[in-house]
């Protein structure tokens, strides 16, 4: 498979360093000083760049006919501009905010945890995420996921990291030197508090993660998640 890296920082490092130890070919590594230029070669594209640019990147790989696979957050308010584009060119489009298969398992256990917790009004629900002093946005995408989550299943709003309403989801954001990413979700009462985290060790679960669903979604037409590579639908 022929991989074009969309973002050639510490991450993109990581992936290429997996997808060659997989047999695969690194055909373009795009940076803030180059072109697109061998993007029509790639089988696929993984997208790990800035906020700023991820847009840019993901049109190019649609609108080039070529699947891509971002891992970048901190651009979602344009998703559904990306999704609209893909459904136009009857492209192939994945985003995750993190491509972790224990991350993608925690996902379904803080979603039924939420079903679960919905019932018990004693409990008021709370996030911590850690990340290294590198990353840019504030929450990780990874707690944008849960909060959301927790928010379809409760009593909340809105998520806040500063400056809570009554009916907003705290997310308290720490960085810290070389932390990879740890999410925890408290729910505390005036007896006990219940708490599931998760908690990475490096970033190599991250890039075999991305480079799995971009195994995946060769040959394959539509908008995804981890969900579908994962196929957790069913769980």
């Amino acid at each position: 498979m022929k991989i074009a890296l969309l973002g050639y920082g510490k991450m993109g490092k990581v992936i290429e360093k997996i997808a060659l130890e997989r047999g695969h070919k690194i055909v373009l590594k795009k940076t803030s000083s180059n072109t697109f230029e061998g993007l029509t070669n790639a089988d696929v594209a993984i997208d790990f760049s800035m906020p700023n640019v991820a847009v840019e990147n993901i049109s190019a790989c649609i609108n080039q006919g070529i699947p891509v696979v971002s891992g970048t957050t901190g651009w979602l308010e344009n998703y559904d501009e990306m999704v609209k584009l893909c459904e136009s060119k009857n492209g192939a489009f994945l985003y995750g905010s993190n491509f972790s298969l224990g991350v993608n398992l925690f996902f379904e256990l803080n979603d039924y945890l939420a079903k679960l917790m919905s019932k018990f009004k004693e409990y008021k629900v709370s996030m911590e995420e850690i990340h290294h002093t590198q990353k840019l946005d504030k929450p990780s995408g990874t707690a944008i996921t849960l909060a959301n989550t927790i928010i379809n299943h409760t009593d909340k709003n809105d998520w806040s990291i500063e400056n809570p309403k009554e009916d907003d989801l705290f997310i308290e954001v720490k960085r810290k030197e070389n932390v990879p990413g740890t999410h925890t979700i408290i729910y505390n009462s005036e007896i006990d508090f219940i708490e599931i985290k998760h908690v990475a060790h490096n970033r190599e679960g991250f890039a075999l993660g991305s480079i799995i669903a971009a195994e995946w979604i060769i040959d394959k037409k539509g908008v995804f998640t981890m969900k579908d590579v994962l196929d957790l639908h069913s769980i």
